[in-house]
């Protein structure tokens, strides 16, 4: 019995794709348990994410209560929303341009 496997590209993400993740799922508000999960990110990944985000004015903790129940929500601002779409503006240039990978230099 052979079992074969096939390989799959699985690419990584890089901390701008993570970002972007984050301030898109937050612009209604979420609690960090469904960032964490939407976004597959670990505990100390997401802990990390959240200080930067909210350091940087991009997210911004709320504190509601529902019933006896109080829970911290995460909301996109203003300023993390202007800056979802510059880096989608600029994604969407590196898209449209025509490919150089065929120019060496000596």
């Amino acid at each position: 019995m052979c079992i074969c496997m096939s390989k799959v590209a699985v690419k990584r993400r890089d901390r701008q794709e993570i970002i972007i993740g984050i301030l898109k799922s937050t612009k209604n508000g979420k609690i960090k348990t469904h960032i964490m999960y939407q976004n597959k990110l670990s505990y100390a990944q997401i802990n990390e994410y959240l200080s930067l985000l909210t350091g940087n004015g991009l997210l911004e903790p709320n504190t509601v209560k529902q019933g006896r129940i109080v829970r911290k929500l995460y909301i996109t601002t203003d300023k993390g929303n202007r800056y979802v779409e510059k880096v989608e503006e600029a994604n969407k240039i590196w898209v449209e341009s025509p490919s150089t990978s065929a120019c060496y230099l000596p």
